[in-house]
């Protein structure tokens, strides 16, 4: 059964009316010159939904080659390209080596990753959540935090059989199917995560990052080092940087939403001291203040909860 939430959308840029198009998909067109971007949300099928947080289908034409950041967030990031290999290399150091994938998997982090394009970018992203890495990889998130690897590194003998699947459906709805039913496939019983560390990041993502450690630490009976030191095996971060990340990546979402509130609001509601503060974790996290991130990005920004079509039609 197909799940194609109405935040999708598929713009053709600068200029032009908005109107629904007509294959019941839940999404809008407007009629432009030059440049595309689409962009398709949809909800994976009950059984996945503790594994993966959302599809999302993107397809962007006619852009300024550049460079994309690859921001840190809560999930794991799990990309197939469906058009050229996928270049990542490091935003804080554009001399280091870089890698290309066809297909790639990258763990929880807090360096902005750079993803070099030619103004063309045609894949579909999985918001993998960390109880997915255990029960899509078998192995715990921390395995592969700060890294980004093939697809067949943790996913094995699936992965050629997804990719080729992909890359041959001819419709986002039926790439979304496809995902369902592979994926699905492959579940195991994964070992369990420790229920203090299950609960300590279940209180961090529900606060929004607005816990203390030592709080964590005395609601599961344990030290602040050792609940620190466990919840780092698990996830790959320690809780107080995760805690950050998930204040980073709530004020990312206000910053990119069709209703933006002022700077100083996004710092209070995101649960920072003040606006210096949240610039600071900004420039860790992201390469750059919340103003000059917002105004040099030039895609749309894929971890986006979603978008109103009709709100971003004319704006290229």
């Amino acid at each position: 059964m197909l799940r194609v939430p109405p935040s999708g959308w598929d713009v053709r840029a600068t200029t032009g009316h908005m109107a629904p198009r007509p294959d019941g998909q839940g999404r809008y067109a407007c009629q432009m010159s030059e440049q595309i971007a689409q962009h398709v949300v949809g909800r994976p099928a009950p059984p996945l939904r503790a594994f993966v947080h959302r599809y999302t289908g993107y397809r962007y034409e006619g852009f300024d080659a550049g460079v994309h950041a690859g921001l840190p967030s809560r999930h794991l990031t799990f990309i197939v390209s469906l058009g050229a290999p996928i270049d990542v290399g490091e935003l804080s150091d554009p001399a280091a080596p870089r890698a290309r994938f066809s297909a790639l998997v990258g763990g929880l982090h807090t360096a902005p990753a750079a993803i070099h394009h030619d103004g063309n970018q045609h894949g579909i992203q999985l918001e993998i959540t960390p109880a997915g890495a255990r029960a899509l990889f078998g192995m715990p998130a921390a395995e592969i935090a700060a890294r980004t690897v093939a697809m067949d590194t943790v996913l094995g003998r699936l992965t050629p059989q997804l990719v080729d699947r992909l890359h041959t459906a001819p419709t986002w709805s039926r790439r979304f199917a496809l995902l369902d039913d592979l994926l699905a496939g492959a579940i195991v019983v994964p070992a369990a995560t420790p229920p203090q560390v299950a609960r300590a990041w279940d209180r961090l993502t529900a606060t929004g990052g607005a816990v203390e450690v030592a709080e964590l630490a005395d609601e599961v009976g344990w030290s602040r080092r050792h609940m620190s030191e466990r919840f780092r095996r698990e996830f790959g971060l320690p809780p107080k940087t995760m805690a950050r990340v998930i204040r980073f990546e709530r004020a990312r979402r206000m910053l990119t939403g069709v209703r933006r509130p002022a700077l100083g609001a996004v710092a209070h509601a995101a649960g920072y001291a003040d606006q210096a503060h949240m610039n600071r974790d900004w420039r860790e996290f992201a390469g750059a203040s919340p103003t000059r991130w917002m105004a040099g990005e030039q895609l749309p920004f894929v971890q986006d909860e979603g978008v109103d079509a009709a709100a971003d039609c004319g704006h290229g």
